[in-house]
């Protein structure tokens, strides 16, 4: 799932459906929160919310290594 997180105080913060900015997902692999930018994730015009999973930097690396 994708979804806005917006800070209101230091002990109010909401999460909404995505509009325009503040685009986070959780990493599928360690739960870790990943900030999106969807402008970027989408420019290939082949992404869609659906069938995009993203990886924090920890478990890409983790995983990249694996691979080679």
């Amino acid at each position: 799932m994708f979804y806005v997180k917006q800070t209101i105080n230091d002990s109010l913060e909401i999460k909404v459906e995505i509009h325009d900015d503040n685009v986070f997902t959780t990493c599928p692999d360690c739960g870790v929160e990943v900030c999106v930018d969807i402008s970027e994730l989408f420019s290939d015009g082949e992404s869609d919310l659906y069938g995009t999973a993203l990886f924090c930097a920890e478990c890409s690396k983790s995983r990249l290594e694996e691979i080679l």
